[in-house]
Order: structure tokens, then sequence, then C-alpha cells
């Protein structure tokens, strides 16, 4: 009786621990969880890391107590303690049976012929933000995110999870001026009747946000204008006070002992990013979109992956139906990695945006989407990608990535390819070090990025499956590199550069301190001295490429240009208060900024000097942005 008393006991708590490790859907990409564990791997405590995020919470529970079993030498008490918490966070028990205060969930299972698990909580997240600027004045915005979510297994193989967000949110911007999509005074030649120049307007980044960090949490068609709740409140951006719904969900599984894993959900991702958040090729600042995916991973130095999703449209004007005539776009990519134990990783894949069709070439993953386009007709925007890092296990590691949407192999044989508009890529190289005597996790961070003009962007087609007239208007179909009005890639746009310095330490168990400084060089995309493909609406001209002065480009010297000088801090404590866990954040900044412009006419094919200048159409500006929120139970 007690030796069957005793294989109860075990049985229910091999049960258990299964339950909370077989759990198969993702953390998200801005979780601190994936920094730890890249420092972790700069440190040689676990293998590589794929570069696909997001990571399961299963793969992320092996990750952790892998480090966790390395020496203990090896990681100080602090780092220890930080990791065993965050492993008790995503490796948490269930069937509770009750409402768990500590998570804001209520559990529990049924244990039948097959184990089906529900997690059933809430969240909250308050933000508020303010935008101090010598040039235009005060501007306030927030961002109140409410959450209620459903997830488990089903049996040991497929969780599911569904997020559902309630959003209030104000975040002002300034119109700045008309943008030509191609260059101003272009004429479509015979043989181009998709070539239209449109003027769309240009706005300025956020206003109570630093550049480039304010993500969407809505999703665009359905928020609404609190001055107008009408069927035409679909409005583009919550310039003044919205609200609207905002959904993350996934069904996810494992086959093969983890060897095979599979996802189909609309999530926020990040691939091929060789360092957090600094993709080319599909970066976390990009809006979430449907997809199926699958990774095969059979050993640690191997990895294929694909994906295929639907890519969603801008409001534009809140005219549902219009705005998304032209954007019907799919997205494919596929990646291969490489690994050398623990030094070297390489990363080699393709891309495309395709217009939506019955296109198996696309869904295929083994054949290359860069050669398949070629196959079908040309219709689609295929891009290359490559990453290669190496590391030396507790100093630093370093990397170069390239993007590459179009290119022309023979112009560096006439010396002209750095100067052909045709040749639109990014690249990027970074390096981090370890600062093992400073808190916990302290590294180091510096990269530079490059984006040239039009990379990202794509000239609309007409496409023999898709009806360019909507309501008497001729629309092409949009294959630009986009997603509900971001970019796909990294968040700088085209014709800019970076150089990113960073400093991100763990003081104290529950406390995350990041400093960064950017500087962010581009060209202006709007008024008399715009430099043409500096937006990502733009076009490139389809005729006359080689030949064409204003198709050549020449970085800071053909135009008018805007340096941005940002230095920021930003800091993040937990606490518990009264059994509740309950998360401050706060950041502040500085935005220098000021224009550059060129002796002689703009996009005229040869470089010319440049200098500071201070007009009424490209001022100088000083602003000082500072965000203070909280989150409970996210």
């Amino acid at each position: 009786m007690k030796g069957r008393i005793f294989l109860t006991v075990i049985f229910f708590a091999l049960i258990s621990a299964s339950l909370a490790s077989q759990t198969h859907t993702t953390v998200p990409v801005d979780a601190s969880i994936y920094y730890f564990l890249e420092q972790a791997q700069a440190r040689g405590l676990i293998d590589i890391l794929p570069a696909i995020r997001p990571y399961s919470r299963s793969f992320i529970v092996r990750s952790i107590e892998s480090i966790l079993a390395a020496s203990p030498q090896r990681l100080s008490s602090s780092e220890r303690a930080i990791l065993e918490m965050e492993l008790q966070r995503y490796g948490q028990a269930r069937d509770t049976g009750r409402f768990d205060l500590e998570r804001g969930a209520y559990s529990f299972s049924a244990l039948n012929n097959t184990r089906l698990t529900f997690d059933v909580g809430i969240g909250m997240q308050g933000l508020a933000g303010i935008g101090l600027y010598n040039d235009t004045g005060t501007y306030w915005g927030m961002e109140n995110l409410g959450l209620a979510y459903i997830s488990g297994d089903i049996g040991e193989v497929l969780s599911y999870d569904f997020n559902f967000f309630a959003a209030m949110i104000r975040a002002p911007r300034n119109a700045l001026g008309l943008a030509y999509t191609y260059h101003e005074g272009f004429v479509s030649t015979p043989g181009w009747g998709d070539a239209i120049n449109r003027q769309v307007m240009i706005y300025s980044e956020p206003l109570t946000f630093l550049p480039y960090t304010f993500k969407r949490n809505w999703d665009g068609g359905y928020f609404l204008n609190l001055g107008d709740l009408s069927e035409r409140g679909f409005i583009e951006w919550p310039d003044f006070i919205g609200v609207g719904p905002h959904i993350i969900s996934e069904i996810s599984g494992t086959l093969f002992e983890n060897i095979l894993t599979w996802r189909f959900g609309r999530i926020r991702r990040e691939w091929a990013g060789m360092s957090i958040g600094q993709s080319l090729t599909l970066n976390s600042m990009a809006q979430p979109f449907i997809a199926l995916e699958a990774e095969f991973r059979p050993t640690s130095w191997f990895g294929f992956s694909s994906m295929t999703g639907v890519l969603e449209y801008l409001p534009v004007e809140g005219d549902q139906r219009s705005a998304a005539w032209g954007p019907q776009s799919l997205f494919s990519i596929e990646q291969m990695e490489l690994n050398y134990k623990n030094y070297l990783h390489f990363g080699l894949g393709t891309t495309t945006v395709w217009g939506k069709r019955l296109e198996l070439g696309y869904l295929f993953p083994l054949i290359p989407n860069f050669l398949y386009q070629a196959y079908v007709g040309d219709f689609d925007n295929s891009g290359l990608f490559m990453n290669i890092g190496g590391q030396v296990p507790g100093t630093g590691r370093l990397w170069f990535s390239l993007f590459i949407d179009d290119m022309v192999p023979n112009s560096f044989t006439d010396r002209t390819f750095f100067e052909l508009d045709w040749n639109t890529y990014a690249y990027q190289f970074g390096v981090n070090f370890q600062i093992p005597w400073i808190g916990s996790f302290t590294s180091v961070t510096f990269s530079y990025t490059k984006n040239e003009p039009y990379n990202y962007t794509h000239r609309r087609i007409f496409a023999p499956w898709h009806n360019n007239n909507f309501n008497e208007e001729v629309i092409p179909l949009e294959t630009a590199y986009i997603n509900n009005g971001m970019s796909l890639g990294h968040y700088i746009p085209p014709n800019s550069d970076e150089l990113l310095i960073g400093i991100r330490t763990i003081p104290a168990v529950n406390t995350d301190l990041l400093f960064q400084f950017r500087l962010v060089r581009s060209g202006a995309s709007y008024g008399s001295r715009a430099v043409d493909g500096s937006h990502l609406l733009a076009e490139l001209d389809p005729s006359s490429r080689r030949s064409n002065p204003v198709l050549r480009k020449f970085f800071l010297q053909d135009g008018a240009y805007r340096w941005m000088y940002v230095p920021a801090l930003r800091a993040e404590h937990r606490l518990n208060l009264f059994g509740i866990p309950f998360t401050l954040f706060g950041g502040a900044g500085i935005v220098i900024s000021y224009y550059t412009d060129i002796d002689g006419p703009v996009n005229s094919g040869a470089p010319s000097s440049f200098y500071w200048i201070d007009t009424p159409e490209y001022p100088a500006s000083t602003g000082f942005i500072a965000n203070i929120g909280f989150r409970i139970y996210m």
C-alpha cells in the first residue's frame, strides 16, 4: 500500500513537472529573459542561441536550467538569484484550483485520456509621457493597456495562448510636409503605366516617446476616435485619445523531442537578429501579423526555419476598403543557421513580399524564395540576408549582418556600385563586451547600421491576378517591405545610418538599468531639399536606372539631412505589494536635432559639401522626453 502511494505521488509529480515544462507558447520578444540568455551565451554557459525569436517557454526553461547547472564560480550569487526568479516565472506550476495572487491567474487541468490545462489571467499596464520642445511646445501622451488571456496545453506537444488587450492611447505627432513617392519632376515613360507619382504626408516620430522606440499596441482597422464613434471613426493614428483592441494569439507545438517546432499565430517576431532589437530582416519593432512557421533543429550546430504570413494594411483617413486595396500582400522567409561549437555563427536566408494568390512555391520551404520569384514572372519583392558572428566566451562577441533588397552585380566592375540607387541594401557591424566586475549581467554594445536609399521599398505593380481598379481609381499592388505602415526590417528609414552605444546592467536583483546613446542621420523625405528614396513609400524610377543622375546617391552630400543625437536612460524595478508583483519603469532622454544642406542642387548626381542650417522648413530642435509607467501581471 505504501509503495502504491509512493508511486502515485511520483506519477503526479512527474505530470506536474511535465505540464510546467511542456508549455510551447512564446515569451514576448521584449522580455528581459532574452538579454539574460544572450549574456549567458556570450559567457559560454549555453550553446549559441537560435537567431529566431520569440522562444517558447519550454525552450527558455531548458536554457535556464542548463545555465544554472554550470559551475558555481561562473555565476555570481545575484545572477543565480535572477535566473532562479526567471525560472519560477516561466516554469510555473499549474492546477492550483484557485486564483493565484502572485500570477494574476486561475489555473486548472483535466486529466482524462488527454491532459488539458487552462490558465486564465489578467494584466495591466499604464504609461504616461511628456515631450518638451524648444521650437514646437509641450506634448503629452499615454498608453494604457488592459489584458485578459487564456492559455494552456493539450497533451504534451500542443499549447495555445490567446491575449486580448483593450488599449487607450494618445501619441501625438507633427505633420512635417509632403513627399513624392518618386522623385520630384518624375515622368512615367511608355511601358511603365503602373509608375504613378504620388504625394504622401510625412509625419514626425511620436513626440512623447524617444525616436524609434514606440510600438503600436493596437490593431489598425479597429482603432476608434473617441470624438467620433461612428463607422467612420476608424483612424490611422491616435493623435487624440482613442480606444481599440489588440490581439496576440498562437497555437504552438513540438514533435520528435523538440527537434521540430511549429507555430500558427499573430505575434511579434525577430528573425536573423544578432543582438536584441537589431535585426535587419524581421525586426521586433515590426507590427505583428499572422503566420505559420516551423523550425527544424536536430543538433546545436544546425537549424532551418521557414515562415509564411499575411501582411496587414494601414487604414488611411478611416477608409478601410480603399486603404486595403493596394496592400494585398503576404510575406515568406526561410533561414539556415550553422554554428561551430560556441565560437562561430553563420546564417543565410531569403525573404519575399508577394501578392495574395495561391503560390505553392513560397509555401514550400526547400525552394529559395529569391530564386523562385524568377520562376513565376518576377512580380514579387524578394531579398537575401546573411549574418556572421563570432565570440570569445567570457570576453565578448562581434557580428556582421547584411540584407539585400536589390543589387546590380556588374556595377562593381564599372565602379558605380556605391553610387547607384538601384543597389538597395542594409548592413550592420556590432560588438558586445562583458563587464563582469560591475553589477550583474553587465555589458557594453556598439553597433553601426547603414540603410541605403530605397531599401525596404518597392515599386508598385499591375499584377495579372490583381484588379487594379477600385471605385474608378487606378491602384497598383503594393509589395514594399511594410506591415501596417511600419518597416518589417530595421527601424531607421531608408537613406539613414545609426551609431548606437549601449550599457546595460542589473545593479540589484530586481532592478534593470540601460543607458543608450544614438546618433541617427537620415535624408530629408519632404520639402524643397528632399533626397529621393528617403521614406518607406518611395518608389524607384523603373527606367534609366544606370544613367539617370537623380538615381545616384551620395550620403550627406546630395540634399538635406537630419542629424539626431539621443542620449537616454531607462530603468525598471520589480517589487511585491501585498503579494502582487508590481513593476515600475520609466525613462528620460534628450533629442538634439538639426539639418545639414549642400551648396548645389539636390539629387544632381554629384556630391557637394554640406553645412549646418536652421530654416522654417528644416529647423533645429532640442527636446526633452520622459516616460513613467507601471505593470501588473505583464
